[in-house]
């Protein structure tokens, strides 16, 4: 592959113009902290819920999806999608509750729903914790991605390429915050998709692939097409669609898919004007992310089995290409370089740093919110004024840009990252749900779980590395059971999600709860209702305290539990029904899409009994 002067002026085309836009949606974003991290909450659901989506989209999440469909074919992207119902309860129940709190980051919740030093010390380990370290490796990963294609369709060093893309990155999130990443995303989000489908149509039409139907026919490919993974083979099934659907898309934290919404997606559901605003952001980006994006990458993973059997084919096609970075994952920008035109290869390539900066800019953003807001002016300089939080989150930009790219330089894939982030906040996603409808949690109970997932998740990795015997037959053995490493990998995960439940829950109750005044003011400004609250409001009413409002009688939790169970079927609907099409069953396409329909219409109806302000 060879960058043609046309392909090099289109990426030159796109920086001008991303800078351009950032650099007027800039304007008055340095009046406060608020207009910097949350664009002084007056912001559109269409335009939030576009800014989520091209946040997930970055160019390792192609990446990733090949890495999987190569190793386990289609199903295998049960491992993301099963994050749906975490999504969809987070539309339905969680994001008028965040846009009620009118908090500045989802850690700042700490303090009005907790109460004492332990909620503060929570607050501002938090903000250590995620905004630097976790978000760190978040842009790592991301960053990693962008090393294979840069390293593929530009020829430029690992250490090139990112400082190049960082500098970018910094010049307009650092300029405008928020409100410039939100516009870019628009723009960038545009193109990414167009990258993605063109992408995808002529990897199809290339003779080597020779078009859909002989892709879905060939050998290498179709023993992979199957939606659901194949119960006979156990180990696979369970870990690809049981354990995801029934434990992982509740029990673990993960970035963008936060049980009862958290980090980026929290901080846009803050910016929305109002709470219909925040709602419907969250369910566009959902629809979007779930529906409307994958089957231009699987179409790319599969078409590179036939191309790129293994990974040592891989290894002989890029020689010059250092070794650890060709895995499974390195097939999908090998792909496209192999076989975009001049003139499309610059847009793809466009595309993918499109997706690589605007997810970037976000959480580089988001990060610096939680260094400014819950770190430096809550602990460090409590009568910062708004030109200094303003200046600090610019700099806390520049210096997580600049870690991040360091780390980037010693990871290997992204489904390796994507595995370690699961696993460091498995068993702790419960809470995030509860906390708002169960008066009892408290800080001591984030705080253990957090620790717990950290303790048990070393142990088991530590276990792995060090007790673990791989056998000649592709097995391993511990303590003289010999079982696959899937199995194992259930077994890690499950292991440290019921361990650290059984660690918060203990705690919970050997704790002091959170005191009466901190418990009703929260109930009073959130409005959560249910019988998780129920004690409170009884203590209060001893007190000659009513806390309870007429609108309270009716809590629609329920409904909204039944909205999400809706709008999953509908997206889940569609998405297969898409498939289908693809494979040419078009009685199962059209069946799904009638379900999906229906799906839809009774969402629409349903919705209207959510009590939104």
């Amino acid at each position: 592959m060879i960058m043609q002067s046309i392909d090099w002026l289109i990426i030159a085309v796109f920086f001008i113009i991303l800078l351009t836009i950032g650099y007027l949606a800039s304007k008055g974003a340095s009046k406060s902290a608020a207009d910097f991290f949350v664009s002084g909450r007056s912001m559109p659901w269409w335009l939030l819920g576009v800014s989520m989506v091209a946040t997930t989209f970055s160019c390792d999440t192609p990446n990733l999806v090949t890495d999987m469909v190569r190793q386990n074919g289609v199903a295998a992207n049960w491992l993301w999608w099963a994050f749906l119902l975490t999504g969809m309860l987070t539309v339905f129940i969680y994001a008028k509750l965040w846009n009620r709190s009118k908090v500045m980051t989802d850690l700042e919740f700490y303090e009005i729903r907790y109460s004492g030093k332990t909620a503060a010390f929570l607050r501002g380990f938090r903000a250590i914790y995620l905004g630097f370290f976790f978000n760190v490796m978040v842009i790592a990963s991301v960053s990693l991605a962008f090393i294979k294609i840069a390293g593929v369709m530009l020829g430029l060093s690992p250490a090139v390429a990112l400082i190049i893309a960082g500098v970018v990155v910094v010049f307009y999130s650092g300029l405008g915050g928020l409100k410039s990443i939100l516009y870019t995303d628009l723009f960038q989000f545009s193109i990414a998709m167009l990258g993605a489908f063109g992408a995808a149509w002529y990897v199809t039409k290339s003779p080597d692939v020779g078009g859909l139907q002989a892709l879905f026919s060939h050998p290498s490919v179709s023993g992979k097409l199957s939606l659901i993974p194949d119960i006979r083979q156990t180990d696979v099934f369970l870990s690809i669609l049981i354990i995801p659907l029934a434990v992982q898309w509740w029990a673990a934290w993960y970035p963008g898919a936060e049980p009862g919404g958290g980090g980026y997606i929290a901080q846009r559901m803050l910016s929305a004007k109002s709470e219909k605003h925040a709602m419907g952001a969250t369910l566009l980006f959902n629809f979007f992310h779930y529906a409307l994006r994958p089957w231009p990458w699987i179409i790319v993973g599969l078409a590179s089995l036939i191309v790129f059997p293994d990974i040592a084919s891989l290894r002989t096609a890029f020689p010059n290409v250092e070794a650890q970075y060709i895995q499974n994952d390195f097939a999908y920008p090998a792909m496209l370089a192999t076989y975009l035109p001049a003139g499309f290869l610059g847009l793809v390539v466009a595309s993918l740093i499109a997706a690589f900066m605007s997810t970037v800019a976000s959480q580089v953003n988001w990060g610096s919110s939680y260094l400014v807001n819950d770190f430096y002016a809550r602990f460090i300089n409590k009568t910062a004024t708004e030109k200094q939080k303003v200046f600090v989150g610019r700099l806390s930009t520049v210096t997580l840009m600049f870690f991040s790219i360091l780390l980037a330089l010693v990871l290997k894939n992204a489904l390796q990252a994507f595995q370690y982030m699961l696993m460091i906040g498995a068993g702790t996603g419960l809470i995030y749900i509860l906390r708002w409808f169960w008066w009892r949690i408290n800080a001591f109970t984030e705080l253990s779980a957090m620790v717990a997932a950290g303790v048990f998740s070393l142990s088991f990795i530590m276990i792995e590395n060090f007790l673990l015997v791989p056998t000649a037959d592709g097995m391993v053995t511990l303590w003289g059971m010999t079982f696959s490493m899937t199995i194992w990998n259930i077994v890690k995960f499950l292991g440290v999600v019921f361990a650290t439940t059984l660690v918060w829950i203990v705690v919970t109750y050997m704790t002091p709860p959170v005191n009466d005044a901190t418990l009703e003011k929260f109930y009073q400004k959130i409005r959560p209702g249910g019988p998780g609250w129920k004690a409170v409001r009884i203590k209060a009413l001893s007190r000659g305290i009513d806390l309870q409002k007429e609108d309270d009688l009716r809590w629609d939790v329920p409904t909204g539990i039944l909205c999400m169970l809706l709008g999953s079927v509908a997206v889940y609907s569609i998405l297969f029904s898409t498939g289908f099409f693809l494979y040419g069953k078009t009685v199962s396409a059209f069946g799904l899409l009638a379900l999906g329909i229906v799906s839809a219409v009774l969402l629409s109806q349903t919705w209207k009994k959510l009590k939104t302000r």
